[in-house]
């Protein structure tokens, strides 16, 4: 993360002024076998200075020789400069645009750049070879700086490879640019250190003169580094490329120290410092190497599956362990949130070595009050309440996430009820549609349940809804109308009355099956507590039914006129049902033989 900050400090000519820089920071992390080798030069004929001339080379070259088991990861090309940038440069003819950018100053009229690219394809293309930079002109700004000494350009090729002969090591690119005098204090976090043995740290600095050594000392932890004679105590910065042995990189440095009795076991940061009384020095680039041998779990999640009115979700993840110098551990948590709380938790099977990985799923339960849009974060290494069990190479890289939108149904919507009559013992038979007489629809898209769960479940619809009869009265249903993204629901009610009887005018009681009783539709097994008193002509009562004992023609009422078939004749009748919304039909009927 780039933020601006004020220093003070004293320079050449005694001045307080204020400047900006961007701190030096973690970059790139490297877990592996991993090492690195640096390459470049200087833009200055010359160490600069008052005397010099005031000329600067537009191209310069350096060679980059690798061992063939020495496998290029990345390389990061740095360039600077005076003024306030040239940021469209040549590595071997191939146009280079700067990535990143920086600055610093020492006043207002004296700024300087530095610029970031990387240029792994070209290196990896090309390797081993001599490299130059070309395109980098600053003739035309140079002028005002040659007075004071700050007229400078050049630029250094960061290597990173790997090598199956290397130690498993942690290898840190940090950049930035920073500058001193009086003192620069530089905090590198992300270490961890094993083993210190062959431990180091390098550095690309820009406008160190090698003639100025006034109190000028590098330390890290309080501990003096140096590389004597390239590199004296009292004189870090002073033009010089530890790789090759060059002195002669005017105003600039590629150098890198051992700092194995430096630095200890366990230490996770360290300090580097930076004193100098007199000679303007810009730190851009610093590489550690330090042996680490820890996994690196990460986790991403593949995909989802959510269903429609369900606050479950399933969740299908990866667990990673790449960028990593260990095995991690079977049984390593992983913890899920919603929202920022924690759901439910699940853990990796086997051991994961050295970059490989591990698929698992786990279905989450939602709280409901958490709404329909949520997001999911799932942590590896996480013990459910943000603790982790297992050292890692980077404790920065555990999390990932997904935004989900639930498909959760809208509320019921209830439609007017369906009134049928009833046909005995309180059903009907009903043309479900009728419901829906209000909705716009296609059939393909419409299913009725008798109950909310096969609803939702899709299970035992109703089959033929154009001729259903009720199980209970009122009986309930439900609507299921498919719509994007999932479905709507619709609730009505089936209720039964009983609808006024249709009285026939007569019937012909002959045997021939066919109209042999009174039968008067919409009575029997529907108004059963119903009365059926028949008069003969001369008013006398000649029979009484109820629900089990219809109207034949027989008598059952009169003194020895039990069981007699009446003759032709009509015959009148008082239907009491005994309903409180009707009152007793009377009415006349014909028997005919």
């Amino acid at each position: 993360m780039k933020r601006f900050y004020y220093i003070l400090y004293c320079f050449l000519f005694g001045i307080i002024i204020q400047t900006h820089a961007q701190d030096i920071a973690l970059y790139q992390q490297f877990n592996g076998r991993y090492d690195y080798t640096a390459l470049g030069n200087t833009m200055n004929s010359q160490e600069n200075g008052t005397t010099g001339p005031c000329t600067i080379l537009t191209s310069s070259s350096a060679s980059l020789s690798l061992d063939t088991n020495q496998n290029v990861i990345a390389a990061y090309l740095y360039w600077a400069g005076t003024h306030t940038g040239d940021f469209e440069i040549s590595l071997n003819n191939i146009n280079i645009i700067a990535e990143r950018t920086f600055s610093d100053a020492i006043d207002a009229d004296r700024v300087f750049f530095a610029a970031f690219a990387d240029v792994t394809s070209i290196i990896l293309d090309q390797g081993s070879t001599d490299y130059t930079v070309s395109d980098f002109d600053l003739n035309s700004v140079i002028a005002p700086y040659c007075s004071s000494g700050t007229n400078f350009g050049g630029w250094a090729i960061t290597v990173i490879y790997e090598d199956s002969n290397l130690p498993l090591n942690q290898l840190n690119v940090y950049d930035g640019l920073q500058s001193v005098p009086e003192y620069l204090s530089i905090t590198l976090d992300n270490l961890n250190v094993l083993d210190n043995d062959n431990a180091k740290i390098g550095f690309i600095a820009w406008e160190g003169d090698s003639s100025i050594a006034i109190n000028e000392q590098l330390t890290i932890n309080g501990n003096v580094i140096s590389n004597y004679p390239l590199n004296p105590a009292n004189n870090a910065f002073n033009g010089t490329n530890s790789f090759t042995g060059a002195s002669n990189l005017y105003n600039m440095d590629i150098d890198v120290y051992s700092i194995q009795n430096q630095i200890n076991i366990g230490d996770s940061s360290a300090t580097i410092a930076l004193t100098s009384d007199q000679d303007f020095v810009m730190i851009n680039n610093i590489i550690t190497v330090l042996n680490s041998q820890l996994p690196d779990a990460t986790i991403i999640i593949d995909s989802y599956v959510i269903s429609c009115g369900d606050h479950s979700i399933e969740v299908f993840y990866t667990v990673y362990n790449n960028n990593s110098t260990a095995v991690l551990p079977a049984n390593t948590p992983i913890a899920f949130y919603s929202n920022s709380i924690f759901i439910d938790s699940s853990e990796t099977l086997g051991d994961l070595e050295i970059n490989t990985n591990e698929s698992g799923s786990i279905t989450l339960d939602i709280p409901e009050d958490l709404g329909a849009s949520i997001i999911i974060i799932a942590v590896v290494d996480d013990d459910g309440e943000q603790n982790g069990i297992v050292t890692e190479s980077n404790e920065n890289n555990n999390s990932t996430y997904a935004d989900i939108d639930l498909l959760l149904i809208p509320e019921i919507t209830l439609l007017p009820n369906l009134l049928g009559c009833n046909e005995g013992f309180e059903t009907s038979t009903y043309n479900l549609f009728n419901a829906l007489e209000t909705i716009d629809y296609n059939l393909e898209n419409i299913t009725f349940y008798r109950s909310i769960e096969d609803l939702e479940s899709g299970l035992n619809s109703i089959n033929i809804p154009t001729n259903y009869n009720n199980f209970s009265n009122p009986e309930t249903l439900f609507i299921r109308l498919e719509s994007t993204p999932c479905y709507e629901i619709y609730q009505f009610d089936l209720t039964t009355e009983n609808c006024p009887p249709h009285i026939p005018e007569g019937f012909s009681p002959n045997g021939d099956t066919k109209n042999d009783w009174f039968n008067i539709q919409n009575l029997y097994d529907i108004f059963t507590n119903h009365e059926l008193q028949i008069y003969n002509r001369y008013g006398e009562l000649i029979f009484v039914g109820n629900n089990n004992q219809p109207w034949d023609g027989k008598t059952n009422r009169g003194l020895n006129n039990i069981d007699n078939t009446v003759p032709v004749g009509t015959y009148y009748y008082i239907l009491n049902l005994n309903d409180s919304n009707y009152k007793p039909f009377v009415g006349w009927v014909y028997v005919n033989y």
